[in-house]
């Protein structure tokens, strides 16, 4: 049984509506090993098809035909692959190298497909290389050879993986005489080696160096002559031992990736650069919404102890008006008490707010809240115009009254906490009894205080001045100790229970789950939380926005990145026609295209991440030196956030141009220019 077997073989080309074109017709031939065929015919005769058929380049088909006893007809994309890849090599008039791999690169093109490792590739192909007189040739690209030696490369290349089948596409067609002797001198002794050659020819120059003439005219076999034997030798080409074919891996496919984007650097580098400056401005933007917020949390926490966790009963209002008894509404204020609508500073008293006191049932349900390691009970009213610091028979108003329980030092800015018989007050107070705010320490004034709508009066001693740090919105102040107060309301027959509790927490890294706990049981926190928690919320959505609208720039990206692998589709037509002619995969074909979209991906989010740190790096020099503080914090997080994102854009839109890649019809885009 002969090695190739053509039976009835037709090709059908469809050409509008139902009718069809006959490019071959009941074509029977045999051929075996140790052949040298030239199929000869006119232009349009269907040599081209016959040639395309028997290389598994064009499996459509009707009749027969038998490759080694496999029935062509029966072949899957897998059968097919394998053919490629082990059975036949290919060399084309226009010899199709890749211009951007060096000559071994283009001859080890098709181990690589087979996944055979780096030393096996590179010693078969030198080999291959050296016995076609390009030894000293292979690190060069194939624009720096020859007509002649592009031929003699892409004969190693059909020859490297050892086939039993070369088809050579008019081989001298783009020669000149002395160079085509050359060439078919190196075909003939293929064919000594055993294998099947079979030449696609115009030249009766190179039909007459061949063993068998079949002659094709309107697509049939119209002459079958035999001009002798090849007398057969060692098989200089044959490989020792062949690997089993495997598959391109990811890592093969990221190589030859990069190879091709090292040809095109100049636009590689373009396309990183337009990909960076989205990544790189939500980097940024989420940069300064994370260093804001950080801002604001340390300042609000210098002033609390990290221990501490206030909480509040439900509001009410109290007013001196007995007459009305409807319900006030309430307007939080930034220093956490909250101001009946329509109230005013001056004038008489307008009443004091203040929170529901704690019962013992509430006490005990704070109690019991995990981590709670101790519960103290304190007072804290905001009067509207009322209460005053009276020295030297001048009034000096302030707004919010209260026990100490729950500051911390951080809170004294000078002198020291109250103790019995004295008290704190802010600093705005002190600068306006004296020339500077410490020298109001160790006077005596006198302090008149609404309390449950009765005006209290009793002299203390002024032991520190107090600050709210940098929290925002403070208003005037007076503190004392609980010990004070509670000698203040009994010398005034006064029963006042506690309306804040102050949760110490056994551990900082507990006091937020049991700020979260107190919320979860219809508790209030302190205003200081609320605000905090006010501004954050704010800030989250207006770096949402801003991401957002840089974000657009990454769309922008993305079809940038479409577009110019759209046009290297185009541009490698020809390659991606060599690939899947020795071997290639249409997963092979996506995976090249894919990894190249990624490696584009990976050097615009590297990019960007590199131009966002040195912006935040060069922008927090720069507020620093105005406003002492930094504002923007890039975050490991924001890295790998900017990173990856940038890959995944860039990995869906290549998607598209890497699918049409791979469904390129092979034959067309062999004949694409």
């Amino acid at each position: 049984m002969a090695f190739v077997e053509l039976k009835n073989l037709n090709k059908y080309y469809p050409i509008s509506g139902s009718e069809d074109f006959q490019a071959l017709k009941d074509v029977n031939l045999s051929l075996d090993k140790g052949e040298l065929v030239s199929i000869v015919g006119e232009s349009g005769s269907g040599k081209s098809t016959l040639m395309n058929l028997l290389g598994g380049l064009d499996s459509q088909f009707t009749g027969e035909i038998t490759i080694d006893g496999q029935n062509m007809s029966t072949f899957k994309e897998k059968d097919f692959v394998n053919y490629h890849k082990e059975k036949i090599g290919f060399v084309f008039q226009s010899f199709n190298l890749v211009s951007h791999l060096s000559v071994l690169d283009n001859v080890t093109l098709a181990m690589t497909l087979s996944n055979v490792d780096k030393k096996t590739r590179v010693a078969r192909a030198r080999e291959v290389l050296k016995q076609l007189g390009l030894d000293d040739q292979y690190k060069k690209k194939p624009s720096q050879l020859s007509g002649g030696q592009k031929q003699r490369v892409a004969i190693a290349r059909a020859l490297v993986n050892d086939p039993d089948i070369i088809i050579a596409d008019e081989p001298t067609g783009a020669l000149d005489s002395q160079t085509t002797d050359q060439v078919l001198d190196i075909i003939q002794d293929i064919a000594k080696t055993g294998k099947l050659v079979i030449m696609v020819t115009h030249s009766e120059k190179v039909a007459a160096r061949s063993t068998r003439v079949v002659t094709i005219d309107d697509g049939k076999i119209i002459g079958d002559i035999r001009q002798g034997e090849i007398a057969l030798h060692d098989n200089a080409f044959e490989l020792q031992q062949k690997s089993k074919s495997k598959n391109l891996t990811f890592f093969a496919a990221i190589r030859l990736a990069l190879l091709n984007m090292k040809e095109k650097l100049a636009r590689n580098i373009l396309i990183a650069l337009g990909g960076s400056i989205g990544i790189m401005s939500i980097i940024v933007m989420l940069s300064l919404g994370e260093g804001v917020n950080d801002y604001l949390t340390e300042t609000m926490n210098a002033n609390v102890n990290p221990l501490v966790s206030e909480v509040r009963m439900p509001i009410v209002m109290e007013t001196n008006n007995s007459e009305n008894t409807d319900s006030s509404m309430m307007i939080m204020t930034p220093a956490g008490a909250e101001i009946p609508a329509g109230s005013a500073p001056s004038g008489p008293p307008a009443g004091v707010t203040q929170s529901d006191p704690f019962g013992e049932e509430n006490l005990e349900e704070l109690r019991n809240i995990p981590h709670v390691a101790e519960v103290n009970q304190a007072y804290t009213s905001l009067t509207i115009g009322s209460d005053n610091v009276i020295f030297e028979e001048n009034k000096y108003s302030f707004m919010t009254f209260g026990t100490t329980s729950g500051m911390t030092d951080s809170n004294i800015l000078y002198g020291a906490f109250p103790e019995e018989g004295e008290i704190l007050i802010t600093e705005g107070i002190a600068n306006q009894m004296g020339a500077t705010a410490e020298a109001a320490i160790g006077k005596e004034v006198t302090l008149d205080v609404t309390i449950d709508g009765d005006s209290l009066e009793k002299n203390y001693i002024i032991s520190g001045i107090y600050t709210a740090g940098q929290a925002i919105g403070a208003f005037e102040s007076v503190y004392m100790s609980a010990d004070s107060f509670e000698t203040l309301t009994a010398e005034n027959n006064m029963e006042v229970k506690p309306n804040v509790v102050y949760l110490v927490s056994d551990d900082p890294d507990n006091t937020q789950a049991i700020k979260d706990e107190v919320a979860a049981l219809g508790y209030r926190g302190s205003s200081a939380d609320a605000l905090a928690s006010t501004f954050t919320q704010m800030l989250d959505i207006f770096t949402y926005i801003l991401s957002g609208v840089a974000g657009i720039s990454l769309f922008v990206s993305a079809i940038m990145i479409l577009t110019v692998l759209y046009i290297s589709v185009v541009e490698r037509t020809q390659e991606i026609g060599v690939i899947k002619a020795i071997g290639g995969r249409k997963k092979d074909i996506r995976r090249i295209f894919v990894s190249e979209s990624f490696l584009i991906g990976l050097f615009s989010g590297i990019l960007g991440v590199g131009i966002a740190y040195l912006i935040t790096v060069v922008g927090n020099i720069v507020v620093e030196n105005l406003f002492d503080t930094a504002i923007l914090n890039m975050t490991p997080a924001f890295a790998v956030f900017g990173i990856v994102t940038s890959v995944i854009i860039s990995m869906v839109a290549g998607l598209m141009p890497a699918q049409k890649a791979a469904r390129l019809d092979p034959v067309e885009a062999l004949r694409h220019d």
